[in-house]
């Protein structure tokens, strides 16, 4: 699935509010536009900021029920 990287880098600001499996979805969407070299470096840059952000707040965010499998 192609989308733009503004539409990648947009949705990694709504893991926080979004189910688990909307929030996973998010993040293979913005490792697949990471993984285009197409995309220019800046956009690539920034939405691996991002993305590096969010997992860092995943790890450190206690599990809940809902979360595990």
């Amino acid at each position: 699935m192609q989308i733009s990287p503004q539409t990648a880098y947009d949705n990694l600001s709504l893991l926080d509010s979004v189910d688990v499996s909307q929030s996973a979805f998010y993040r293979q969407l913005a490792q697949e536009v990471l993984a285009d070299p197409d995309i220019s470096l800046s956009w690539r840059q920034a939405i691996a900021d991002r993305l590096n952000r969010a997992n860092h707040q995943l790890a450190h965010r206690p599990a809940t029920d809902e979360d595990s499998y």
